[in-house]
């Protein structure tokens, strides 16, 4: 691999390059420098195919999150979609190396994530904004769970040492199994939150 330049790469390479120490090291481990290493070449020529280091963390997280969303079923309920959607997104999230690289990104990578969502509401009669702010509030809370469930895996009891009535409960953690309950349970509070604006009108607003 020695004596490549900027015209051996392409940004896809370089890009799955990076993924690849990310996944092997972990995100403090990736660099322009890093990158190159492991390509062969100096860092120089990266900057010609993605740009500077922060438009290859954003490209990365583009990468992790590219094809999340599910299909759209013929004639499916946007809330039927959204319970989808929302599973996906967290089944995705879950699996991926250092969540807060996708995270902290812009809001790039979570575009073509959204955009079949916000088209199934626009089309089952929400505003555009309502329709986005819907899917808002659904993308935040997915994340916020994910981000959480992924720093509390030490704090888990064995499944089904479940001592109280609701899952959640017992302050000593919570089972994987309790997690999915507890998962299904507020993303049922968010969308009924979103189906009860609808039905006002778009109350928030």
């Amino acid at each position: 691999m020695a004596g490549r330049t900027a015209t051996d790469l392409d940004a896809e390479e370089v890009v799955d390059a990076a993924i690849a120490i990310l996944t092997e090291e972990g995100l403090a481990a990736v660099s322009m420098r890093s990158v190159g290493s492991r390509l062969g070449v100096s860092p120089v020529p990266l900057y010609s195919r993605v740009g500077n280091k922060d438009a290859l963390l954003s490209a990365m997280a583009e990468r992790l999150m590219a094809g999340v969303a599910p299909e759209v079923e013929p004639q499916e309920a946007w809330r039927d979609y959204a319970l989808r959607w929302a599973a996906a997104l967290r089944e995705r999230f879950a699996a991926t190396a250092e969540l807060r690289l996708v995270l902290g990104s812009p809001r790039a990578p979570f575009v073509e994530a959204t955009r079949p969502f916000v088209a199934v509401l626009r089309e089952q009669g929400f505003e555009r904004d309502e329709a986005v702010q819907a899917c808002r509030l659904l993308l935040w809370a997915v994340s916020g769970f994910a981000t959480v469930e992924g720093g509390a895996a030490r704090d888990r009891v064995a499944p089904g040492a479940r001592r109280g009535r609701r899952p959640g409960g017992d302050p000593a953690g919570v089972s994987p199994g309790e997690a999915d309950e507890l998962f299904a349970l507020q993303v049922r509070y968010v969308l009924d939150g979103i189906a009860r604006d609808h039905a006002d009108g778009g109350a928030t607003r």
